[in-house]
């Protein structure tokens, strides 16, 4: 077994020589899952770029990462909080141009070689936004719902040829953008993980980033076109 910086223990995940491309890696998931899966063997190319805007990049990051046994495909975009009535075509078309048109231009440019070799892995870092519906959040989640329905989709076209495309659909975990440490820190944010949680807390950076690279990993060799919500029951319940 291996230990996490809490002291909690995870089955070993080894991910020993595969070439990891990790999108938008300075954003929201992107600095712990460069930690982990480094960690864990891999050697990872971060491209911090925003992907929104020109239809060109995709291409260009793929190209300069080389071979690419997993793709991450991590997009972020701070959610919007407009009343559904509120919501513009700006809001609207940007949301999608962050999360949502990047997904056919990196499969584009990634696929080709990864149907070559008959293997390969794209994971999807998405949101259980698309799984259960809140107020003030229509454009958002229509847009990682987009997501992954893509997921679903290409994954189960996908599989016959040797690659696996999953989602991890998550909310209530760990990271900069939506729990920063003043507001773990509030007691009304507490009382909310207590009310709404069933875990009673935040899933961590770390085990949600261990759970992804499980998912790159040979154990999870048997799982395609699926998506996992990871958010401490919150999804589901």
């Amino acid at each position: 077994m291996t230990t996490d910086r809490a002291g909690r223990s995870f089955a070993p995940v080894e991910l020993d020589g595969r070439r990891v491309l990790l999108t938008q890696s300075r954003d929201f998931m992107g600095p712990a899952l460069a930690d982990v899966f480094r960690r864990r063997g891999a050697h990872v190319v971060a491209d911090p770029r925003p992907l929104a805007g020109d239809p060109a990049l995709a291409a260009a990051i793929v190209a300069d990462a080389g071979r690419i046994d997993v793709l991450l495909l991590h997009l972020a975009v701070p959610a919007p909080s407009t009343p559904v009535e509120q919501v513009g075509e700006e809001e609207w078309r940007s949301v999608f141009a962050h999360l949502v048109d990047p997904l056919p231009r990196l499969a584009a440019a990634v696929l080709p070689q990864m149907l070559e070799r008959g293997a390969g892995t794209i994971l999807v870092i998405g949101s259980a936004a698309a799984l259960r519906g809140q107020k003030r959040t229509s454009s958002y989640s229509a847009a990682r719902g987009a997501q992954l329905a893509w997921v679903q989709s290409a994954g189960l076209e996908l599989a016959p040829r040797g690659v696996r495309v999953n989602a991890i659909a998550q909310n209530f975990v760990e990271n900069p953008t939506y729990f920063p440490p003043e507001v773990q820190a509030d007691p009304r944010f507490r009382e909310r993980l207590r009310r709404e949680v069933p875990l009673g807390r935040l899933v961590s950076a770390e085990e949600d980033a261990m759970f992804a690279a499980y998912l790159c990993s040979d154990a999870a060799a048997c799982f395609v076109g699926q998506v996992f919500p990871v958010s401490g029951g919150w999804a589901t319940r």
